[in-house]
């Protein structure tokens, strides 16, 4: 299994660190400089993604899956300045983001589960049953 970005200069690094994930994982829709930092954990039975988005609302968040296609995205709306309230300095820097991640055949993508708690996105990405890594005793005949 190997890690792919659509970001060519960035595919040697990823492919070199992270070649034990699912094919095509990591790969951004509208490049890296916008996206949000992704951790990818694996256990037995799932792997977990934790995208770093603080400061920002679970409503505003789509995630989705088509064709094989995981699609997280957030879209930036306009912030108005309130009558009297005027800002004399922003540093905070919300900006819209999409990234995907190729799912292949070891996920059930019909099981995954989404929460967002501390600034972090988690996602929940259970593996099929015949993936599961289970010890399994082989006897002596």
């Amino acid at each position: 299994m190997t890690l792919v970005k659509n970001n060519p200069q960035f595919v040697n690094f990823f492919d070199e660190f992270f070649h034990q994930f699912p094919a095509n994982w990591g790969r951004d829709t509208h490049g890296s400089l916008n996206a949000p930092a992704v951790n990818i954990h694996e256990t037995d039975d799932a792997y977990h993604l934790e995208l770093n988005a603080p400061g920002r609302n679970k409503e505003d968040f789509k995630v989705h899956v088509e064709n094989g296609l995981l699609t997280i995205s957030y879209e930036q709306k306009e912030n108005t300045e309130q009558k009297g309230y005027k800002t004399i300095r922003k540093e905070f820097v919300y900006r819209s983001f999409k990234r995907s991640f190729s799912l292949d055949e070891k996920i059930n993508a019909d099981t995954i589960q989404a929460k967002y708690e501390n600034g972090v996105l988690k996602l929940y990405l259970p593996k099929k049953e015949e993936v599961k890594v289970s010890p399994k005793q082989i006897n002596i005949l």
